[in-house]
């Protein structure tokens, strides 16, 4: 049955998008079935380069994307999550994680797509059990992928016939570099490896193109999935953009050397095919593989080497570094728990200072809007959540070492003290949100509004910075004074809402500047009660010895 022009190009793209869609349901499900295991494996499993290399294989494996996995590195690397070195580790791992769709789609069971797609749309329709639901969506995504292959193969079948085509693949089998551009274009366009290596198997497996051809495109196809660690580092942190260059550095160099030794990897692949009896799309898949495997094991020994090139070429530091845990030695924690819990204590402060300084651009937003610091304040509520828990994971390790009912008593203080300033550093996004609103929808507010919001924004830090600089579960001090600049912060609220209200019923406020208003008191209230929270949690049993007449809110 011959096909008008029309026909193959609705069938190639329908096919790729059914692919596509198939990659990501399997994905989704795969990584909906594995839960929180996620963050667990980039935490336990990125110690040494060796092992954040199994770590990106297996994350890959289950969100099915190399592109996805370092786009979730450059995330955690910015958020102080992870250093640069585990990110390359990570990253090396992702781009051998990513053949594993090459090799699924080398079995080629094609035949069996639409069953297996019926099956798991049973199982999403039928069954309300999420562990069946999530196993449902990765077999539908399984179906739809070999579906959509066999949808592509029948498209691009005419393609052979063509005199233009057959020239282009000669040309290419002649001129490797041509062939490397081809993939890198096509990658950046599909914005998927996976979906330019099976239109490549596809092409070979219908005698389209030859290995010389379809070997330095697999190498471009491989350049050309970086684009999106690029695009996610853009408006990252400096360690973001960093992550991102060594996934480009990393590709390049291995096309570089596989282009130099292009005869080599010929001759190679086609011994594989050969001696292993394999089809032609497993071929590709097993090409892909070792090139993968073979350039990250040329990298892994040059970690530290590839971490500083893309320093130098990338300099300065990133805040994230001034926040990463300096004081959470587990050696310590083994062999003297008492004394590690103080270095925690000093964790807590860092965190504190990361939160205090976290408020101080929501302040500084508020004058201007500047999306760099926008930017910058949800970097630095990212890095806060990061450092807490890695705080939170310390005190409770130390719990369980044999400590004294008094360092007990402090750990329990520490842990909740690091829960509220976490709060706090929420709360101060939610100030410069609510100030984004205002610019996003050209919201104004009185001169008076503007200088009671001021008066109590004082108000509110000082006491945060206050509660700050007496925090010491071992010595309480001058706590206070500190809770009395809290309360003075919540007269200061209840004066701004009189006179908020004696505003509206002049009819000088509007009805957004109005609701915008009576949000951000409200909000910094709340780091106001937050930092009175920390001194109250700090004194523990010392409120009994304040004086008769001081009041604590309730």
């Amino acid at each position: 049955m011959s096909l008008s022009p029309m026909e193959v190009i609705f069938m190639f793209l329908g096919g790729l998008g059914i692919f596509l869609y198939g990659i990501k349901q399997m994905g989704d499900g795969l990584q909906a079935a594995a839960g929180d295991r996620l963050r667990d494996i980039l935490n336990r499993m990125t110690s040494n380069p060796v092992r954040g290399v199994l770590a990106g294989i297996i994350v890959t494996v289950l969100i099915q994307s190399s592109s996805g996995a370092t786009a979730i590195t450059i995330g955690l690397v910015s958020a102080g999550f992870l250093t640069l070195r585990q990110a390359i580790g990570v990253i090396l791992g992702a781009n051998i994680g990513t053949t594993v769709t090459a090799f699924i789609i080398g079995l080629d069971i094609g035949a069996y797509s639409l069953p297996i797609l019926a099956a798991g749309s049973f199982m999403l329709f039928f069954f309300k059990s999420n562990q069946i639901i999530n196993i449902g969506r990765i077999l539908f995504g399984f179906g739809a992928l070999f579906y959509g292959l066999e949808l592509m193969g029948d498209g691009v079948g005419p393609l052979a016939d063509l005199a233009y085509f057959q020239n282009l693949m000669l040309t290419m089998s002649d001129n490797s570099l041509l062939g490397l551009a081809v993939g890198i274009i096509l990658t950046v366009i599909v914005q998927s490896s996976s979906a330019t290596i099976a239109i490549l198997q596809n092409f070979y497996a219908n005698d389209m193109i030859d290995l010389q051809a379809a070997l330095p495109i697999l190498l471009g196809d491989n350049i050309g999935t970086t684009i999106t660690a690029i695009l996610a580092a853009l408006a990252g942190s400096i360690a973001a953009k960093r992550a991102a260059l060594v996934h480009v550095t990393f590709n390049i160099i291995g096309a570089v050397i596989f282009m130099i030794l292009m005869p080599l990897f010929i001759i190679y692949v086609g011994y594989l095919e050969d001696f292993l009896s394999l089809n032609k799309p497993m071929t590709i898949a097993f090409a892909h593989g070792s090139y993968n495997i073979i350039n990250t094991l040329i990298h892994l020994p040059f970690v530290g080497a590839l971490a500083w090139l893309v320093v130098k070429i990338i300099p300065g530091r990133d805040f994230s570094e001034d926040f990463t845990p300096q004081h959470l030695d587990p050696l310590l924690l083994k062999q003297s728990p008492s004394i590690a819990i103080q270095g925690a204590q000093s964790e807590v402060k860092n965190l504190g200072q990361l939160v205090l300084s976290t408020l101080q651009d929501a302040r500084q937003y508020s004058d201007k809007q500047d999306d760099k610091l926008f930017k910058q304040i949800e970097d630095k509520v990212n890095v806060a959540a990061t450092l807490q828990d890695a705080t939170r994971s310390y005190l409770l390790d130390a719990s369980k070492y044999g400590v004294s009912q008094e360092d007990t008593e402090r750990v329990s203080t520490l842990l909740e003290i690091s829960r509220i300033l976490l709060k706090v550093s929420s709360q101060a996004k939610n100030l410069a949100d609510q100030y984004h609103t205002k610019y996003e929808n050209n919201i104004e507010l009185s001169d008076d509004a503007k200088d009671g919001l001021e008066d109590l924004y004082r108000h509110v830090y000082e006491s945060f910075t206050m509660a700050l600089e007496t925090l010491d579960v071992y010595n309480p001090q001058a706590l206070e004074q500190v809770i009395r600049l809290s309360q003075k912060s919540h007269r200061i609220e209840n004066k701004l809402r009189k006179e908020h209200i004696k505003r509206l019923s002049r009819g000088e406020c509007s009805t957004d500047g109005s609701s915008l208003y009576v949000e951000l008191i409200s909000n910094l209230e709340r780091i106001g009660y937050n930092a009175r929270n920390i001194t109250e949690t700090n004194l523990n049993n010392v409120t009994e010895e304040l004086h008769d007449d001081f009041t604590v809110y309730d």
